[in-house]
């Protein structure tokens, strides 16, 4: 297919494009829709938008956020967005991506009581609310490189992830390895509560140690083959955080519902077919997260960013070029939620991946809800290069086409090198001279 920049002058020629393309993204002038108050469970959102949870690469070695840290954050939240999901925190030493990554421990709780008292600080000074925050429990799995160094756990040997990777099958976690995470998430849900967030997620996307165990059709033991067995260590983890969950303190999860990947080495597809998308056992796994376990909202996504990134962030440049245009990966995106939204419409489902579209992307939300296939939105490459968007949507209707992600790559380009990531285009003066250093 090749990158195509993005030409289109209005919102018409969006439409026209994706009407050529064969696919369907749905838009709506009503962006007010956007910025009401909307609740599930016990919790009260001030708007129907959010920031999503992007990595910044910024923290400190004992796993602290860095002033570069609490900077993402107070831009986040002195911008309007009703929800902050923040960024993947370990939750144990060598479930570390690197040593950048941040993670919460009895050690650093107080540096992180400070992170969100001066969030919501900033959040009831600049708009008279303070945003929801969540934050994301996460085990890197066979990204994990904790000391700087890759030290990969799987849950099996993989033939597509396995390719360019130092792996064996001693990276294999055992079972009592697993079971030991399932504790790990309950002591990171009680460190989170008395941290002062609003809610856990159990991390269960992008290639990571839980979500890669959905696929592990071939694993023997408890926690492979059957659905039951791949999906365990998230049931038994979402179980065990959910000891501390309270009123005001909420246990959720953030799903990878589909890998593009065949079987039986992908989530999200038919046994025995290829990589076409089959959202029946994402359906089954969200109703059961639903009825069996209380989980009143998901955040639904796809893809695994370490090996497919236009998958679930469609861009203008990259890596590589896909063999798609990005509105048929968005296409695909908003169908894959949709579906399994509409068929379990209690669970409040938040997705994300809107950047692509710029200042249109607020248009693009609201259709989607209005049409019933997700409930919030959050934004990641846009809110690193225009973190006020949601104030601009509720003040003019779009967002600022001068303040725009432009899909470039770069911020792709920072995490991926191991460098504090942001944007490269709109807040060069910090993240420009990072992005250098990686050029040299």
């Amino acid at each position: 297919m090749g990158h195509e920049r993005f030409h289109y002058r209005n919102l018409e020629e969006i439409k026209e494009k994706a009407r050529e393309l064969g696919v369907h993204i749905p838009f709506s002038q009503n962006t007010e829709l956007l910025t009401k108050e909307v609740s599930f469970g016990n919790v009260t959102l001030k708007n129907r938008l959010g920031i999503a949870p992007l990595e910044g690469a910024d923290g400190l070695a004992d796993g602290s956020p860095s002033e570069l840290t609490l900077r993402r954050y107070l831009r986040y939240a002195r911008g309007g967005s009703g929800m902050i999901w923040i960024e993947a925190i370990a939750l144990a030493p060598e479930a570390r991506c690197g040593t950048k990554q941040m993670m919460l421990t009895k050690d650093n709780l107080d540096n992180f009581k400070a992170f969100t008292a001066a969030i919501r600080e900033a959040g009831m000074q600049a708009n008279g609310f303070a945003p929801y925050l969540v934050i994301q429990a996460h085990h890197s799995g066979r990204y994990s490189a904790p000391g700087g160094k890759a030290a990969p756990l799987i849950a099996y040997r993989h033939p597509v992830l396995d390719k360019g990777m130092d792996i064996d099958d001693s990276c294999i976690v055992t079972d009592d390895y697993l079971k030991k995470v399932e504790e790990e998430f309950a002591e990171f849900a009680l460190l989170a509560k008395e941290a002062g967030f609003d809610a856990v997620d159990v991390k269960c996307c992008h290639g990571y140690l839980l979500t890669e165990l959905t696929s592990a059709y071939e694993r023997p033991g408890m926690y492979g083959g059957s659905f039951e067995n791949r999906t365990r260590l998230l049931r038994n983890s979402v179980q065990a955080a959910k000891v501390h969950e309270t009123k005001d303190f909420m246990v959720t999860v953030r799903i990878g519902i589909y890998d593009g990947l065949a079987w039986p080495y992908g989530f999200g597809v038919k046994e025995g077919g290829d990589s076409t998308p089959d959202m029946d056992e994402p359906i089954r796994l969200v109703r059961s997260l639903y009825e069996d376990y209380g989980v009143s909202m998901v955040n639904l996504t796809v893809g695994n960013p370490c090996v497919y990134k236009h998958m679930n962030r469609p861009y203008d440049m990259g890596a590589y070029i896909p063999d798609e245009h990005p509105l048929e990966g968005m296409a695909r995106i908003s169908a894959c939620i949709g579906a399994v939204k509409k068929a379990v419409p209690e669970m409040f489902i938040s997705a994300s991946a809107p950047s692509y579209l710029r200042q249109y992307a607020g248009f693009y939300t609201a259709g989607a809800i209005e049409e019933g296939l997700l409930d919030q939105m959050l934004f990641g490459r846009m809110a690193y290069a225009n973190p006020g968007f949601a104030n601009q949507i509720a003040e003019n209707g779009m967002i600022d086409p001068a303040k725009t992600c432009v899909a470039c790559g770069s911020c792709e380009t920072l995490i991926g090198g191991g460098k504090p990531t942001g944007c490269v285009v709109r807040d060069g003066e910090v993240y420009l001279p990072y992005f250098k250093e990686l050029k040299k």
